[in-house]
């Protein structure tokens, strides 16, 4: 039986979103294709199958020295210009870092981008090796689905008021995520509470760390920073709250997002490029606070607005979906095998 090892350190950094995927990924493989696959766990064995989740330095130097014999996948969690607006560093360690992440990328035999945006920025950065392939993230309908009969409950459990129209966002507290339009937002929609659930994963790395921890200090009255919520209760929080609302200004594909659909909560996101290739028409947008504000204001006023993006929200839940994530995960680790060669195609698409 062909083997294939997965290897994280994300699990060591709470609060952040690579974590999640190698949690979701990683208890889909053991759960669906342990028929086909030996799946290990950060074993120090070389498997017919290497997949990498993030970039350590000791993944790097495996690659180089004993995994020759395998077929190393990475998974593209990030990109450089992600990392700008995520973490606070200076110039040189930002630009040695970029080129160590393109060398880490580029000595592997295959990349899996998890939208097809990030599949155009890689081939930016000229990479001579790996080829390139696109399969979306996913959750699990056991750990995010909707719970309308326990709604009050939740509410209790996270201090929501029976009555009130709750919006929640999601995520790392840092620039890039958005985080004061969030706030200026909550401030225009007195009538509305708002809540984020997330911390500083990096601490002070995070970039606006000492900007935004003042405004946590002191948010509007309305809106509450609630701090890391383990992702065993953030199910209970969006069923808790009656939309989501991600204002991040760059992003590959947040768990958070796929979270809430799976939860079948009205998701308001920014118009950014990436939302448009990979949900359509599936979400309501808006740019900045007053565009945020309305968008809110209509879901919770017109009970027939709120019905055609809690619609839009199953759809998505049904195209990002486990039996998509099987198929696809199935298929590309068959084909890699099969493949197992460094000629040919850069690209190949998967039917699932």
């Amino acid at each position: 039986m062909p083997s294939v090892n997965m290897r994280s350190s994300a699990q060591t950094v709470p609060g952040q979103g690579v974590g999640s995927c190698y949690e979701e990924l990683t208890s889909l493989l053991l759960r669906e294709l342990s028929d086909e696959f030996e799946i290990y766990e950060n074993s120090k064995k070389i498997c017919d199958i290497m997949h990498y989740h993030t970039v350590n330095l000791e993944y790097y130097a495996e690659r180089l020295t004993r995994g020759r014999r395998a077929v190393n996948v990475a998974f593209v969690h990030f990109l450089p210009e992600t990392l700008k607006g995520s973490l606070r560093l200076n110039p040189l360690y930002f630009s040695v870092f970029s080129k160590y992440l393109i060398h880490f990328y580029n000595s592997m035999d295959y990349l899996v981008a998890v939208n097809p945006e990030v599949m155009d920025k890689l081939r930016r950065y000229d990479l001579n090796r790996p080829k390139l392939v696109y399969i979306p993230n996913f959750v699990s309908p056991e750990r995010f689905r909707p719970e309308p009969e326990r709604r009050a409950e939740f509410r209790a459990e996270f201090g929501i008021a029976p009555d009130a129209f709750a919006v929640v966002g999601a995520g790392q507290l840092q620039t890039r995520k958005g985080i004061f339009d969030f706030a200026e937002t909550a401030r225009l929609c007195p009538e509305t509470s708002f809540i984020w659930a997330g911390g500083f994963s990096f601490g002070r790395w995070s970039d606006g760390h000492d900007a935004i921890k003042r405004l946590t200090r002191n948010p509007p009255d309305n809106l509450r920073f609630v701090g890391m919520v383990e992702r065993s209760r953030m199910n209970a929080l969006y069923n808790a709250c009656d939309m989501m609302f991600l204002p991040s200004f760059d992003e590959l594909f947040p768990m958070t997002i796929l979270e809430a659909v799976a939860c079948g909560k009205p998701i308001l996101l920014r118009d950014v490029d990436v939302y448009r290739g990979i949900l359509g028409g599936m979400y309501a947008k808006a740019d900045g606070p007053a565009g945020f504000a309305g968008r809110i204001r209509e879901m919770a006023s017109d009970a027939g607005a709120y019905a055609r993006y809690a619609e839009a929200s199953r759809r998505a839940a049904q195209e990002y979906g486990e039996p998509r994530a099987i198929a696809a995960w199935r298929g590309f680790y068959r084909e890699i095998l099969r493949r197992n060669d460094p000629s040919g195609a850069r690209e190949f698409s998967l039917e699932t």
